[in-house]
């Protein structure tokens, strides 16, 4: 039988080719870095945590094309903020996105944005975390084995119940109130009359729906997200305490980075908080009338000095535990 050699060869090189540019394929994908980008609340277009998450996620395939592969489990799918944390410290999870108030219990500098009334609005918020108080308590973080990257909107907190519209200190009294497990928190609402209950956010939507709390308090964007209209009743626009959500890496995972590609990191993050900021600008532009169109009951408290007279002391007494330093700097900053 005739074999045409030529042809023979021609047709192999092909094959060797194909080959060839399937195992640089094949090499380029496994060179890939795996990130596991963890976040505790629900994997939705409407909520800060996810939006965070995957705007950071857009912004660092637009900066390094194809060398990381973000791998998302929102909805504690990893544990709650806690158990990612400590994920975090132990480097067996890469970035997370979470409330200050639980890295707070880490690093106390974050339970300055937790103080009650203390930014204005969302502009003086922005310009006290994007400058010098932001990074320093970012930095923080470097001595409990996790880097700061920026941090995120996550709208100001509001008091939902299941007992009455909230209108003035008065309107708590008796309420069991969930607050986030911090002592910030307990303070604050036992100084304004409720009773706080701590409790972790997997087991509040459980909680409120078997009574087990009357209410919490929470931005309107995670209300909405995390389907609080089915179990709750009353919305009272409180805004006690502005949600800084942070942007958090494993020291260990982002130490054995060049300079170059560390720096690609922190671009994306700055990038990814500016566009997740105006997004849920957006979104909470409109989300009281979807709350509202859920069957809530919404009301608009007229007068907060009597809330912000109930908890003056609060601001001294967690001065030290934050950090005099932070805590006056962010007071100059917060006043000019």
């Amino acid at each position: 039988m005739f074999i045409d050699r030529t042809n023979l060869r021609r047709r192999m090189a092909t094959i060797g080719a194909a080959a060839l540019m399937a195992t640089m394929v094949a090499g380029a994908a496994d060179a890939q870095t795996v990130i596991k980008l963890g976040w505790p609340t629900s994997d939705t277009e409407t909520d800060p945590y996810a939006i965070m998450a995957r705007t950071f996620a857009d912004e660092l395939e637009k900066a390094a094309p194809g060398k990381y592969k973000v791998q998302f489990y929102g909805n504690h799918q990893l544990g709650d903020e806690t158990q990612m944390l400590q994920g975090l410290q132990l480097g067996t999870l890469e970035v997370g996105v979470f409330t200050s108030t639980y890295v707070g219990n880490i690093a106390p500098a974050f339970q300055l944005n937790d103080l009650p009334f203390m930014y204005a609005d969302y502009d003086t918020a922005n310009t006290v975390l994007d400058g010098e108080v932001g990074q320093a308590i970012l930095g923080t973080l470097d001595s409990k084995g996790m880097t700061g990257l920026t941090f995120g909107q996550g709208g100001f907190r509001n008091v939902i119940n299941n007992t009455r519209p909230i209108n003035t200190p008065d309107d708590l009294a008796g309420i069991r109130l969930r607050v986030q497990p911090s002592d910030l928190f307990l303070d604050t609402f036992r100084a304004l009359g409720a009773n706080p209950v701590p409790m972790t956010w997997s087991d509040v939507f459980t909680a409120v729906q078997q009574g087990t709390v009357d209410g919490l308090e929470i931005p309107l964007p995670v209300i909405y997200a995390n389907k609080y209209p089915e179990v709750t009743k009353y919305l009272s626009l409180t805004k006690h305490t502005y949600n800084a959500i942070a942007l958090i890496g494993s020291k260990q995972f982002i130490g054995r980075m060049s300079d170059e590609d560390r720096q690609v990191m922190m671009d994306a993050a700055k990038a990814a908080a500016a566009r997740q900021r105006e997004t849920m600008t957006g979104i909470e532009a409109d989300i009281v009338d979807k709350i509202k169109e859920a069957g809530m009951e919404v009301n608009d408290v007229s007068d907060l000095a009597p809330f912000r007279e109930r908890v003056t002391d609060i601001y001294e007494s967690y001065r030290d535990t934050i950090g005099p330093e932070i805590f006056d700097l962010a007071m100059e900053k917060t006043k000019s």
